[in-house]
């Protein structure tokens, strides 16, 4: 028996927003051990295929967080298996430690495991960073599993207006810079990552040198547009 869609689905108004217990528990579960499922809202997607700002068009559902099964890529290292995320054009890389996902009326169960990764262009270790993210959720036990597979939840995180203004000051710059080849490009804007981990665009860790590039990209353009 095919699953099929559930007709509510449909109707306006209607929002997937499932607890993480459910993706793990109900959605990853019943899928991984072969069972079909009364609704397809989920489907199967190879992600490391396309780019993510290509792959909210191939989700069955969602608007601003899109679900995947993934069939695990693994491939031999130095400690066994390990999952392939690169991508023909970049790679996925963890960020932080996996999430535990327990059970809210049992918490000593273990149902399954996050983890979050980020999205860079190019190659690593030096691949530009974007603000599109990944979270993996796993079972903890897969012994009893017919498939390997994960569940991924994709989203791109809101972009402060400080990063919004250091990208406008960046291209602005950049554009000058190109009609004019006998000016160098100032050292902080060839060096300085702009991350856009947005939570933490304000903190320590961005903005002292955010601002000290953003600085001498203004005073430069200033200087070189007057």
């Amino acid at each position: 028996m095919e699953a099929i869609i559930s007709p509510e689905i449909r109707l306006p108004g209607f929002r997937f927003h499932p607890t993480e217990e459910e993706l793990v528990n109900y959605y990853l579960k019943e899928t991984a051990l072969g069972k079909n499922l009364y609704c397809d809202i989920i489907g199967f997607l190879n992600i490391y295929n396309h780019y993510p700002w290509d792959l909210p068009g191939m989700a069955k559902i969602g608007e601003r967080e899109w679900y995947f099964f993934v069939q695990r890529d693994t491939r031999g290292g130095h400690g066994g298996k390990k999952p392939n995320r690169t991508t023909e054009r970049g790679y996925w890389k963890a960020t932080g430690s996996d999430r535990q996902i327990r059970r809210l009326t049992e918490p000593k169960i273990i149902m399954g495991l996050r983890k979050t990764l980020v999205f860079y262009t190019g190659k690593a270790p030096n691949g530009n960073r974007t603000d599109w993210v990944m979270n993996e959720y796993r079972l903890s036990d897969t012994s009893i599993l017919r498939e390997d597979i994960v569940l991924c939840k994709i989203y791109r995180k809101a972009t402060s207006l400080r990063v919004l203004e250091q990208r406008a000051e960046e291209h602005a710059l950049s554009s000058y810079v190109a009609q004019n080849n006998n000016i160098t490009m100032p050292l902080p804007l060839q060096h300085h990552d702009y991350g856009t981990d947005m939570v933490e665009a304000d903190s320590d860790e961005h903005g002292p040198s955010s601002y000290s590039a953003w600085t001498t990209m203004t005073e430069c353009f200033t200087h070189y547009g007057h």
